[in-house]
C-alpha cells in the first residue's frame, strides 16, 4: 500500500426542508467511519450554543466578498441576506487526506460544484409524499402557516431537481433511509480504482505465474 491515502469521496447531499436530511446525516457520521460534514462559511450572526469553525466558519461581508473575488469557494449563494460559502481548499485538504466529505446544500449550489469537481457523487433526499412532508413541518411546531406553505411550495420546486443526483434515497422508514445512505457510501469506497490502490500487491500476488 503506498505511504499516501486513496482520494475520498466528495457527496453532496441535497433535500427539500423537512425530508430529515439532517437527522440521516447526523446519524451516517455515528455510523461510519471516514466520513466528515463540511463545514461552511457564513456572514450570518453567531446563535448561542454555536461555535465558530464547527458549525460554521463565521466571517464578515468583506472578508466574504474577498474570498469570492479569489475563487476560494467551491460554491456560495446570499440566502435571508447572509452569505454561505463552502470553501474550495478547506474540501480538497480532506479529500487529499483520504476522508469522504458531504456537502449539504441545495440543487443550485450542487451544480455549482459539479462544475469544478464533476466526479462529485450527488444523494438526493426525498420524503415519502406531501402529506407526510407537511406533517413533519408542523410537527416541528416552529413555523406559522404562512412559513409552511412557502416550505411546501419549494419543496415542490427543489424535488423537481431529483433527476440531477446519482442516487435518490426516499426517506419513508429512517433506518431504511440510513442503511441506504450507509450502502451509497460504502458502494463508493469499493469501486475499481479504490480497491486497486487498496489491494494491488495483494492482486500482483494472486495473479503471480
Amino acid at each position: 500500500m503506498n505511504s499516501e491515502s486513496y482520494p475520498g469521496t466528495l457527496f453532496v447531499f441535497s433535500a427539500p426542508s423537512g425530508a430529515g436530511k439532517t437527522s440521516l446525516v447526523k446519524a451516517l457520521l455515528q455510523n461510519m467511519d471516514g466520513i466528515a460534514v463540511s463545514v461552511s462559511h457564513t456572514t450570518r450572526a453567531m446563535r448561542p450554543g454555536e461555535e465558530n469553525g464547527v458549525h460554521y466558519h463565521f466571517v464578515d461581508i468583506p472578508e466574504f466578498e474577498k474570498m469570492v473575488a479569489g475563487d476560494a469557494f467551491l460554491e456560495h449563494a446570499k440566502v435571508f441576506d447572509n452569505y454561505y460559502g463552502t470553501s474550495r481548499t478547506g474540501i480538497e485538504q480532506q479529500l487529499a487526506l483520504g476522508m469522504d466529505v458531504i456537502l449539504e446544500i441545495d440543487w443550485q449550489g450542487a451544480a455549482q460544484v459539479r462544475k469544478l469537481m464533476p466526479e462529485t457523487v450527488g444523494v438526493f433526499i426525498l420524503p415519502p409524499s406531501r402529506d407526510a412532508l407537511e406533517q413533519r413541518l408542523r410537527g416541528r411546531g416552529q413555523d406559522s402557516d404562512e412559513i409552511i406553505a412557502r416550505r411546501m411550495r419549494d419543496a415542490q420546486s427543489e424535488s423537481a431537481h431529483y433527476h440531477e443526483f446519482e442516487y435518490v434515497v426516499v426517506n419513508d422508514d429512517f433506518d431504511t433511509a440510513l442503511a441506504e445512505l450507509q450502502a451509497i457510501v460504502t458502494c463508493q469506497r469499493q469501486r475499481l480504482p479504490a480497491q486497486q490502490w487498496r489491494y494491488g500487491k495483494m492482486i500482483e500476488g494472486l495473479l503471480a505465474q
